[in-house]
């Protein structure tokens, strides 16, 4: 894998590149939609490349162990020939699933003893486990095993955890040193700074990370609930640390407006459920606010969705035409808000990238957050 810068916003952290990877090439700053079990929910393969014009998505590790499992995916010959996708594609290692499976789970150092959420039988990931299958999976990118810590977290639990997952990390550079990739493209390993909330944590973190000279870096632990001045401040201290010269992956943020801010503090890609379950219960994001689009207020407005952000999904159907596919819970509504909201996340990245580029993305962002915390 390959990051080269392309340009940097004088008066900001912002950053655009280009990363490339053996199936293809992703613009950053990016919005990775996530396809969780080897689908972005309600949203075709060709409806993703052609209207959303996404460039990689996301696959998760956890989910796609339980279903559809290793064997039929090796026997497909990966993820990418299952689903049909040919762009890149990257997949996270199970740790925010251990996070989210509090009640089901045992942490040790060994790695993680825990109960399926589908028929309850026994499961374990370890640091090597994780990297098996994730090579199995076949993304390009591939995250190390880590603890996420909740939000708030006492700070000794927060240092044992961070420090645990450096080890972790230690062991899955091993193992990835190791094994090789198993269908012809290469794959590449970012680790995760972790440290909760804690500025000399995250810092440690950082610098841990920093010194394991990977191709690129993710920072975890914040979207869980933390207030968004916290994660700016998080993320802000760990753009300090990490390499320049390396993309900086933001994981599972997170609303237009955190998108924007965090391109100004110097990270080049985000995912985050956030833009397809808010579409299937009728939550709307716009080139001007946010909209609900089962409120009352659109039942018989006949405008397009949205004019703004260069959607033929959002300029072809009307609010009012959408509401009643919702409010019926057809499933078309799913499929047009889904799409809709995807595309406005990256026609939101290509905006923010020419901005870059023009030199005024400060100004612009500022104006634009303001619009997008709005509730129409």
């Amino acid at each position: 894998m390959e990051f080269k810068i392309h340009g940097k916003d004088p008066k900001s952290n912002a950053r655009c590149g280009t990363i490339t990877t053996d199936h293809g090439e992703i613009q950053t700053p990016i919005f990775m939609p996530v396809g969780t079990a080897g689908t972005v929910k309600a949203v075709h393969q060709k409806e993703l490349k052609e209207q959303v014009k996404a460039q990689i998505i996301l696959g998760n590790t956890y989910h796609l162990f339980l279903r559809p499992g290793m064997e039929i995916l090796e026997s497909a010959g990966g993820l990418h020939q299952f689903i049909n996708w040919d762009r890149p594609m990257l997949t996270d290692s199970g740790g925010y699933q251990v996070y989210s499976l509090a009640a089901n789970r045992k942490i040790k150092e060994e790695g993680v003893k825990f109960k399926s959420h589908i028929d309850g039988s026994p499961q374990f990931f370890s640091p090597e486990s994780a990297i098996d299958i994730q090579r199995t999976i076949g993304a390009d990118i591939i995250m190390a095993f880590d603890e996420c810590t909740p939000y708030p977290c006492e700070y000794g639990y927060a240092k044992k955890s961070m420090d645990m997952t450096h080890r972790w990390l230690t062991r899955c550079i091993t193992h990835m040193g190791n094994t090789q990739p198993k269908y012809g493209h290469q794959q590449t390993l970012f680790p995760i700074v972790q440290g909760s909330t804690y500025k000399d944590l995250r810092k440690e973190s950082a610098r841990f990370i920093a010194d394991q000279g990977a191709d690129g870096n993710a920072i975890g632990g914040l979207s869980v609930g933390e207030p968004a001045e916290i994660m700016y401040e998080m993320t802000a201290w760990v753009c300090e640390e990490l390499p320049t010269d390396k993309p900086r992956y933001l994981m599972g943020v997170g609303t237009p407006a955190n998108l924007l801010e965090c391109i100004a503090l110097g990270v080049d890609m985000f995912d985050c459920v956030m833009p397809t379950r808010n579409a299937r219960n009728g939550m709307l994001f716009t080139s001007e606010g946010v909209i609900n689009i089962k409120n009352e207020k659109w039942k018989s407005d006949f405008t397009p969705i949205d004019t703004g952000c260069e959607s033929e999904v959002s300029a072809q159907f009307s609010k009012a035409y959408l509401r009643h596919l919702i409010i019926s819970k057809e499933l078309l509504g799913a499929q047009i808000s889904s799409i809709h909201n995807l595309t406005f996340y990256l026609w939101l990245m290509k905006e923010a990238r020419e901005r870059i580029l023009k030199g005024d993305f400060l100004a612009w962002k500022n104006q634009m957050v303001e619009k997008l915390s709005r509730r129409l």
